[in-house]
């Protein structure tokens, strides 16, 4: 396992990747305009060498795939395709997706609809790049274990993008998901909560939580997962000084259960 964070799409993102001694970076791309990433791969290379930081993953998150008549998006799938290919070209192992529900159609027709699609990214990225959902909620169904019995078994090559607080969150049980889908995850967010009995309290930085991260990460251990830990601050509390102290505290903590300190 590696450490790495969510940072700007940008030479000053990657930058701060290594000033935080972190190796790993992620672009999460959800705006309309992507071409100020895509069409930059070589001088996002060229910094990528500079700085000695690699890209984990790429996440799109939010978007509507499927139009109102349950059609694909062609011009958002299109973007997809050209993030697919900036992963390829930049070495970015992962790309992370997920697929809005229609109203007024039904689960059967929703659902066909998103293996469909789907099953068009990962035909299209040919092996270069692993394709995942991401278990959050934001504009997307593919979020939980009842979809990926269905889409997920459907289509072995999918994986999934795990954040344990959206399972806290949603009221599920994450350790009961990461130990039945932990084979499946190709990309985790470390991103802490506070959840007490359906109220969500903050988002904390990881390791301030109450999210048991030793007995989480040792499940991954089982599994041999040998992806990226990718740091999400999330928090409104935890800004400015507070914020950055929280920082340090989640590199510090996570360091030392994955042995970077001896």
């Amino acid at each position: 396992m590696k450490l790495g964070i969510i940072t700007s799409h940008d030479k000053d993102g990657l930058k701060r990747v290594k000033d935080l001694g972190l190796e790993y970076a992620e672009f999460d791309i959800n705006g309309d305009d992507i071409t100020y990433v895509t069409h930059n791969i070589k001088e996002l290379k060229a910094a990528m060498a500079e700085y000695g930081v690699g890209l984990c993953a790429v996440g799109r998150w939010g978007r509507n795939r499927l139009n109102k008549d349950l059609t694909v998006n062609e011009k958002e799938r299109k973007d997809e395709y050209d993030l697919i290919d900036f992963c390829a070209g930049t070495g970015c192992p992962v790309y992370i997706c997920g697929v809005n529900y229609v109203e007024g159609f039904s689960y059967y027709s929703n659902i066909t609809a998103a293996i469909n699609y789907i099953q068009s990214l990962i035909d299209y990225s040919a092996g270069r790049v692993k394709v995942c959902t991401y278990n959050c909620h934001w504009n997307s169904y593919i979020d939980k274990p009842h979809e990926w019995d269905i889409v997920h078994d459907h289509i072995k090559q999918l994986g999934i993008k795990y954040d344990p607080s959206h399972a806290i969150n949603a009221g599920r049980n994450y350790f009961n998901e990461i130990v039945k889908y932990g084979d499946r995850v190709y990309h985790i967010h470390l991103k802490g909560t506070i959840n007490a009995e359906g109220i969500h309290v903050d988002d904390p930085p990881a390791g301030l939580d109450m999210i048991n991260w030793p007995a989480f990460l040792s499940v991954f251990r089982r599994y041999g997962y040998n992806g990226v830990l990718s740091i999400e601050p999330h928090s409104a509390t935890w800004q400015g000084e507070l914020g950055e102290k929280g920082l340090k505290y989640t590199i510090k903590y996570f360091k030392a259960l994955l042995f970077e300190n001896e």
